[in-house]
């Protein structure tokens, strides 16, 4: 039996967030009542464009949109950088030497997060051409510092560097720079620093008083009124390179041991800010505790925060965190827990602060969540956790541009996630309380955002950080995003029921699916041209038919037009003269599913062809007719796979979906045949042979981007192609696995005995028969396969496409995706699993009482609903009252005999107890098929 290793604290948490107290009480913002408010409409988000004006970027930090159109960033090694719209070119401007490693605790220099971090422009930029730079200079001198600097045209002037602020820090075991930097109103310039200290000891607060453990204790910068660290600094910058502090800071000038730059304190990692010019309140994302689990007498997981700051004021790190979630005051040389802190009266005993030892009450977070989702906010999902914030749109700042946001946003807040990769707009009430969040652009996921930026003209501007941390990456971008108001072309959509076949060949063809947003009448016009590109035949009407009489390769070209602009145009390709060849392969003996070790399988293939003959009369000889069988050992995608089936008339697009992906960006991520930042096509055409849905599925994620198959790469989203061109990129990447050489050739009829192991691996075993046929009048030859896949009998829980009720939870070692059932008559499902031969299923499972307060029950087996035929049930799952050590432990295994089954079913696990008291059921890891005698002999 396989051991996991489970966080049962994570588990819990996962299952009942509510048994933690989320102090709800202490929700400060303004809710927002439902009764008679009318809500006005978002904007469609297709009137939203991404558009990428620079990629491959190394670490991108900040930016500036420049009312010409030219855009200055910088990058973290220190390269400060500048795009101009009239080349579509990006040029290194100069290069700030910059510390970007600190010392661990072997002396050896490690990658940090220091660098050059931050850039901003001064409010008078358009007439004194001076803009900021906060970064960690090289050297041995450990401090950031800021630093003005003059622009001239394409240069930034050296010798006009004036040091207005020095930041003193650590360079050893350490992190969280902050840098983040925003005007207000006024000219005051507020600038973002993190806490300087190393999370690595803790999941938790890090207050290690120790000798010696001052870079593990952020008493000493985020809790320290004597320090600049962990703040938001509010400075009022002077024409001869000094600063003088404004009235109203958080410390009034003279104050003993405070200084009084800082406007807020008891910041972890605050990233990125924004400031609203017209309230002048100032936003941040904050950066929360790393634990993903409650500690009682350490304190809560891991929260980021959303903070708005009216005025001045405390917001508690490293006491509290979220809606003021206090930690514990926790002895590191002990391993003892004092009391929670109080946030009405946070106290600094430390020995590493210099500040104050009575501080500012600590003031709750605006939006606050954790990894998994959270209950108050479940629109920002769960996952990785960076929250960044800002900026605040106006319309009245865009009166006069061309491409201006729309009034809907007036007065709303973006917020965005570095790790999540997505964008939500904020509504605030008249008082600047939140009341809601909505996605914007949701079916975009961003690889990284790490700043947004209004431009000049209206378009929101983003810098893409990639998806691999302290490096460069082909998928770090410079993006403008903009919005059309106006008409928007039509999105044409061209099928055709047959690609190819013999001649009289008689053809549909169809623009369903043709849509245009702004529901214009449209315009159809059909062109079939020769391959010499004289056209044959035209037609005015929709969905018109055509019967080709004469061999050749055509081209069909749809046109769909609203009048009003530019039209849209989709093109397919029609071979007449050759009739695409059968091909099937069956299984005369053994499971359509799943292999199992040691247990032969009997199949045979069947070819027809109408000009070629078949390989029952002879005419096709059976070395003509390629039969292979290759094992997988990382498995198919799919949770379930049929049998697929691809003919010549699929192969004739392929020219086609070539030339779709040659024109887009395709090439940037991937190689035909190795790995970049995204896999090798030869690799993805593997992973989903035998997949028939794997080109729908594949062909909706080139449109909206995703990721997670292939590790931690993101595939950007193309949503300018259409479902058919997608379609067609996706069919020719598929189309490369048959490049690779498969391990076993077979005969067209046998018998196959798999020799592997039912291990960890997810393996599983493609067969694949395919034949190519000699072509006909002059026209290609065409080519069909079949592809039977039989995967591993051990199945993860998690891998059901079918749920009611329960609740999912991924284990990272190993990493498998387990279900919760949290009530009686949850259920998981599994669809089209052939059933025969199979005899019994084996359940990994577990009801632990302390962690989860499980009421355990037993596991019924259905066929093809939760309620139809019952044909096995599994012996009672106990709960496990005795104490568990650590956060480990074994699970039990429950087995259920089935009733013989012939053929494939949707298969439904339904988990029962009817009397539960209302208390979760159990743990489900996974489930292992095992097959009598029966399955080989196919009875």
């Amino acid at each position: 039996m396989t051991n996991y290793t489970l966080s049962l604290w994570s588990i819990t948490r996962m299952a009942f967030p509510g048994i933690i107290a989320l102090g709800l009480w202490n929700y400060h913002s303004k809710p927002e009542t439902s009764q008679n408010v009318v809500q006005p409409t978002p904007p469609e988000e297709n009137r939203f464009t991404k558009i990428v004006l620079a990629e491959k970027l190394d670490e991108p930090m900040e930016m500036a949109p420049l009312r010409d159109g030219r855009v200055l960033f910088i990058e973290r090694k220190g390269n400060v950088k500048l795009y101009s719209p009239d080349t579509k070119q990006v040029k290194v401007i100069t290069t700030i030497p910059v510390s970007t490693k600190y010392t661990d605790k072997e002396g050896k220099k490690t990658e940090a997060e220091d660098g050059l971090l931050g850039l901003t422009l001064d409010p008078g930029f358009e007439q004194n051409h001076w803009l900021y730079l906060y970064y960690s200079p090289a050297g041995e001198t450990s401090e950031n510092i800021l630093a003005r600097y003059e622009l001239r045209g394409d240069e930034l002037v050296m010798d006009s560097k004036k040091v207005i602020l020095h930041v003193a820090t650590q360079r050893e075991q350490c992190c969280h720079t902050g840098g983040s930097m925003a005007f207000d109103g006024k000219g005051n310039l507020f600038l973002s620093t993190g806490d300087n200290t190393s999370p690595r000891a803790t999941g938790f607060s890090p207050l290690d008083e120790r000798p010696g453990r001052s870079p593990w204790d952020a008493q000493k910068s985020s809790g320290n009124t004597n320090d600049l660290r962990g703040k938001v600094l509010r400075i009022h910058p002077e024409p001869d390179g000094s600063y003088t502090v404004p009235e109203g800071n958080l410390f009034p000038k003279g104050t003993a041991k405070t200084r009084s730059e800082i406007y807020t304190m008891g910041h972890r990692n605050p990233y990125r800010i924004s400031v609203d010019k017209k309230t002048g309140y100032l936003y941040w994302g904050d950066v929360g505790a790393d634990s993903g689990v409650d500690s009682t007498g350490r304190g809560a997981r891991g929260h980021d925060e959303f903070n708005q700051a009216k005025q001045p004021g405390n917001f508690g790190w490293p006491y509290f965190q979220g809606n003021n979630k206090p930690f514990w005051d926790y002895d590191f040389a002990t391993g003892k827990s004092g009391s929670p802190f109080d946030p009405t009266k946070p106290v600094n005993n430390s020995p590493n602060n210099t500040g104050l030892t009575e501080l500012p009450p600590a003031q709750n977070a605006m939006i606050w969540y954790p990894a998994n989702e959270s209950i108050l906010f479940p629109q920002l999902g769960k996952g990785g956790r960076s929250a960044m914030a800002g900026p605040v749109y106006y319309k009245d700042d865009f009166r006069t541009t061309k491409r201006a946001f729309p009034d809907y946003y007036n007065g709303k807040l973006f917020i965005y996630e570095w790790m999540r990769g997505w964008i939500l707009a904020v509504t605030l009430d008249e008082d600047g309380n939140y009341l809601r969040t909505e996605p914007f652009m949701p079916s975009h996921k961003f690889s990284n955002p790490i700043e947004l930026e209004f431009g000049p003209e209206g378009d929101l501007y983003m810098l893409e950080y990639g998806t691999g941390w302290f490096q460069g990456n082909d998928d770090a971008r410079l993006v403008r995003i903009e919005y059309n108001g106006g008409n928007r072309k039509p999105i044409a959509e061209a099928t055709v029921d047959k690609k190819i076949g013999a001649i009289p060949l008689a053809v549909k063809f169809s623009s369903e699916g043709t849509q245009d947003y702004d529901r214009d009448a449209l315009t159809y016009d059909w062109t079939i041209t020769d391959k010499k590109g004289i056209a044959i035949q035209t037609f005015k009407e929709s969905n018109p038919a055509y019967t080709f009489t004469k061999p050749g390769v055509y081209n069909v070209v749809l046109t769909v037009s609203d009048g009003k602009g530019e039209p849209s145009i989709r093109s397919m390709e029609i071979v007449a003269g050759n009739e695409a060849p059968k091909l099937t392969f069956s299984m005369n003996k053994g499971n359509r599913s799943f292999y199992f070790p040691n247990k032969p399988f009997e199949y045979a293939v069947a070819v027809t062809d109408k000009e070629d003959g078949s390989l029952a009369n002879g005419k096709i000889l059976p070395a003509q007719v390629a039969v292979t069988i290759d094992y997988l050992k990382d498995g198919v995608d799919p949770v379930e796979i049929e049998a697929g089936h691809r003919t010549a008339e699929a192969s004739a697009s392929l020219v086609t979906g070539k030339k779709l992906m040659d024109a887009n960006d395709c090439r940037s991520c991937h190689f035909v045949d190795k790995k970049s930042v995204g896999p090798a096509y030869q690799l993805v055409a593997q992973k989903y042979k035998g997949d028939p849905q794997a080109a729908d599925r594949l062909t909706t994620k080139v449109i909206q981007g995703g990721g997670g198959v292939w590790g931690d790469a993101v595939m950007p989203a193309h949503p300018q192609l259409s479902v058919s061109d997608a379609k067609e990129i996706v069919q020719y990447v598929l189309s490369l696995g048959d490049t690779k050489a498969a391990a076993v050739s077979l005969p067209v009829k046998g018998s196959y005995t798999p020799k592997v192991t039912t291990g960890n691996d997810q393996g599983a075993f493609i067969i694949r028969a395919a034949y190519k046929d000699k072509g006909a009048n002059g026209v290609p030859s065409a080519s069909a396969e079949d592809v039977l896949v039989l995967r591993n009998p051990s199945v993860p829980a998690g891998n059901a496409d079918k749920s009611g009720g329960v609740q999912k939870f991924k284990l990272p070692e190993p990493p498998v995706e387990m279900v919760i059932a949290m009530a009686p008559d949850n259920y998981i499902g599994f669809s089209k699993t052939d059933l025969t031969g199979i005899d019994q299923v084996t359940f990994i499972v577990s009801a632990p009482v302390q962690q989860l307060n499980a009421a355990g029950g037993v596991i019924e087996v259905h066929l093809d609903s939760p309620t139809g035929p019952m044909i096995g049930q599994s012996s009672a799952i106990v709960p496990k009252d005795a104490p568990i050590t650590g956060t480990s432990f074994t699970p039990d295994m429950v087995k259920a005999k089935l009733t013989p089954t012939q053929g494939i079913h949707d298969v439904y696990y339904v988990f029962k107890n009817d009397k539960s008291g209302g208390k979760p059921l159990f743990i489900v890891l996974t489930l292992q098929y095992s097959a009598g005698e029966n399955v080989a002999s196919g009875k």
